[in-house]
This record gives C-alpha cells, sequence and structure tokens, in this order.
C-alpha cells in the first residue's frame, strides 16, 4: 500500500456544491474520507475555468491551479446532471482542461443526477470522455433519477439502496486509487 495518503478530487458539472448534484458529490467524498483518503473539491463558483479554446483561457491562473490540483490526485469523483441527455456543459469543459499528462492511468467514479427516470446517458458519456484523456473508471456507478426527491431536509439521500451504491462507488474508487497508484511508484 502507499505510503502517502491518497487524494480525491470531487468535480462537479454543477455550479455551486449546494445543487442536489453537489450534494451527491459530497456524499461520495465524504465516504471516501473515511476510508483515509485525502479529498478535495473544485468550486466553480469560486474558481471558474474559462471555456476551453476563449482569449486568455490557456494562460488563465485558475486553469494551472485547476491542473497541477488534479496532477497531484490519485482518483477522481465525477458528478453531472444529465441535460439533453448527456453530461452538462460544465462538466465536458471541466474535462477538457485535463490530459492523460494530468489524469493518465488513475481512477474515476462516475455518478449522474436526473429529473427524471434514471439511466446511463451521462455516466457511458463521461465514460468515453475519461478513456480518452486515459483514465480508469471503476466499474460501479450511480445514477440519481428524480432527483429532486433524492434527498431529506437534512441532504442525506432517502434511498437506502443509493446510498449503498454511493458507498460502493467511493470504496472501489479508493481501492482502485491506491492499486493505480502503486503501479506508478
Amino acid at each position: 500500500m502507499s505510503a502517502t495518503p491518497i487524494k480525491i478530487l470531487g468535480l462537479s458539472g454543477s455550479y455551486g456544491l449546494t445543487s442536489k448534484n453537489g450534494l451527491l458529490l459530497s456524499a461520495a467524498l465524504d465516504e471516501c474520507q473515511k476510508l483515509g483518503a485525502e479529498v478535495h473539491i473544485w468550486d466553480l463558483v469560486e474558481k471558474p475555468l474559462p471555456l476551453v479554446g476563449a482569449e486568455g483561457s490557456w494562460q488563465d491562473a485558475n486553469v494551472k491551479e485547476f491542473q497541477a490540483l488534479a496532477t497531484e490526485c490519485d482518483g477522481y469523483i465525477l458528478t453531472s446532471p444529465e441535460y439533453h441527455g448527456t453530461m452538462s456543459g460544465v462538466m465536458k469543459n471541466t474535462l477538457d482542461w485535463v490530459y492523460k499528462d494530468h489524469v493518465g492511468g488513475k481512477a474515476f467514479g462516475l455518478m449522474s443526477t436526473l429529473g427524471g427516470i434514471s439511466n446511463s446517458n451521462t455516466l457511458n458519456h463521461m465514460r468515453i470522455a475519461v478513456r480518452w484523456i486515459h483514465g480508469w473508471c471503476v466499474p460501479e456507478q450511480v445514477a440519481v433519477g428524480k432527483v429532486k426527491e433524492a434527498f431529506d431536509e437534512d441532504n442525506n439521500l432517502t434511498d437506502a439502496d443509493v446510498a449503498e451504491r454511493v458507498v460502493g462507488l467511493a470504496q472501489s474508487v479508493v481501492s482502485a486509487a491506491i492499486m493505480l497508484k502503486d503501479n506508478r511508484e
């Protein structure tokens, strides 16, 4: 096992961490932390990332800081709302700022939120993007349908099966991150 703690970076496809999507990300990162991982969240409200290719974007200080943090981390949890059958533009733009030099050979866990019934479109599209940047997606994934009803007034998941799946995803990401880090060292 690695001598240094595993670092997990949470990336939300929503602005603001108080959205249902942000709450789902926080639930997964809490589980990673319980497993001994050091967790980080990139907050796009505090440190927005410009659109890739926008004037001056390649020199943007937030982009440089984001890429440095992504490089330091051993695993990632992505969660995106589903818009028109795919990941949000926010998630796509976030993923567009990392390359295999930053995240290649590292573990990824994928989650999505939907207003209607649960499906895997967003998860599949994120999986494709992660594959292109040479990341390794764990087999566990979580799609939370009818997300407006998914959390109680204390921001806890109301469905025990979904909560259990979030725990399983976190365990898998941490385990895979340790294994992949040991292989890199």
